[in-house]
């Protein structure tokens, strides 16, 4: 991973065989973000995607192996329990321009990524909801 820092935006590029997670989490720790949103793409031999399943509040995930263009990758950071807190959704296509997307939980980049990450002043915390299942941002 490599970055460079522009005022409140870091142009971000993840290498080959790194976690694109990992990598955002990373930056966010050194550089202190606490609240901030995402946007992206690149190439993945490895994804685990997923979607909450809002009726028996439970996350279903899948994992694809192969080549893969990450044709979209959007989020957003905030904090819970001091913990660096990414929501992030991608849409990956195959060579057959068939498309999957979802949750993302990790992407390995088989090439390159290109993200960049853009930092808001103050800070989103999260917090549990018993309601929906899901920890909402909580100001």
């Amino acid at each position: 991973m490599n970055y460079k820092r522009y005022g409140n935006q870091y142009l971000l590029r993840v290498d080959k065989g790194e976690g694109i997670a990992a990598a955002i989490r990373e930056l966010c720790e050194k550089e202190g973000i606490s609240c901030g949103v995402i946007h992206g793409l690149g190439a993945a031999d490895r994804v685990e995607l997923g979607l909450f399943r809002t009726d028996i509040k439970k996350f279903v995930g899948h994992t694809y192996e192969g080549m893969y263009e990450i044709a979209t990758l959007n989020g957003n950071i905030s904090r819970m329990d001091g913990e660096v807190y990414l929501h992030l959704h991608a849409v990956i296509g195959n060579e057959e321009n068939e498309a999957r997307g979802g949750h993302l939980v990790e992407a390995r980049v088989s090439a390159t990524a290109e993200i960049v990450v853009t930092s808001f002043d103050g800070d989103a915390g999260r917090k549990f909801s018993e309601e929906i299942g899901l920890n909402l941002f909580d100001f």
